[in-house]
């Protein structure tokens, strides 16, 4: 304790008591580091605490009460993920959204399959855009361009295969 000034009472007796405090916590957590962690944190605790003026009777037991406190509360924590292998109810919820990655390459899709579409002839891109995105029926897109249903049928397959094959020379 040799350069402790006596100014600060706290923490003179928070160093004499270190080590000791370091092996109560230890007994509880069963890791020294974390031992070491819990002691830090009463120590944070106790000079606020002692700061405020209040006055504390016991500032040893005081201290000691923090420290079990402490290791109690990180054995809790500690323990429902660690032991028992269960993860928190935060890493079990699943992501809701693609990532930024997915976004971009989604994007970039959008953007050949755009190109593909915007190469079709009319007709096709008409029968493609009201049948896969509209959601018209082959009647209504036959009718629409005076083709008969089978035609329909066909431009729409004549698109969405130019579409796929864009879309596999993009991605292969």
């Amino acid at each position: 304790m040799e350069g402790v000034s006596s100014a600060d009472p706290t923490l003179a007796l928070y160093l004499k008591h270190r080590g000791s405090l370091v092996n109560y916590a230890n007994g509880i957590v069963r890791d020294r580091a974390g031992a070491e962690d819990v002691v830090q944190e009463a120590y944070l605790r106790f000079s606020s605490a002692s700061s405020d003026e209040r006055l504390i009777s016991n500032p040893v037991s005081y201290l000691y009460r923090i420290v079990r406190n402490l290791a109690l509360d990180w054995v809790n924590r500690t323990s429902e993920t660690a032991s028992t292998g269960q993860v928190s109810a935060l890493e079990q919820v699943a992501q809701e959204g693609p990532t930024a990655e997915d976004v971009l390459h989604y994007r970039d899709e959008l953007r050949v399959l755009a190109d593909a579409l915007a190469e079709l002839p009319e007709r096709t891109r008409i029968a493609f855009t009201m049948y896969r995105l509209e959601g018209c029926t082959l009647q209504q897109v036959g009718d629409r361009l005076g083709v008969s249903i089978v035609r329909a049928h066909q431009l729409v397959k004549d698109a969405i295969l130019h579409a796929a094959r864009r879309l596999d020379s993009f991605n292969g």
